[in-house]
């Protein structure tokens, strides 16, 4: 890219990128892999509810650290009504 006509249109597009605080970039991937990559990219850029589900999805499978089980009877356990006599009689 030498001249100024071919420069400016991409530095206008690269700024209204950076104003809606997208970037562009590339990654290295399976070729199969090209239309799944494309839709998550697609549908984070969105940036709604549904991609921030998305996000703390993702994070929680790549970071390998995955939630140990029996985490709601070790939180009832916790709880401060244990031990305590309740009549749930009717």
């Amino acid at each position: 890219m030498g001249n100024t006509s071919q420069k400016r249109p991409l530095k206008d597009y690269r700024r209204r990128l950076g104003a809606r605080r997208m970037a562009r970039f590339s990654v290295l991937g399976l070729n199969t892999d090209r239309e799944l990559i494309r839709s998550v990219a697609r549908r984070l850029s969105e940036n709604d509810l549904e991609a921030t589900r998305i996000r703390a999805t993702m994070r929680r499978a790549l970071s390998g650290n995955h939630p140990k089980r029996g985490g709601i009877l070790n939180a009832l356990r916790r709880s401060p009504l244990v031990g305590v006599d309740l009549d749930l009689s009717r």
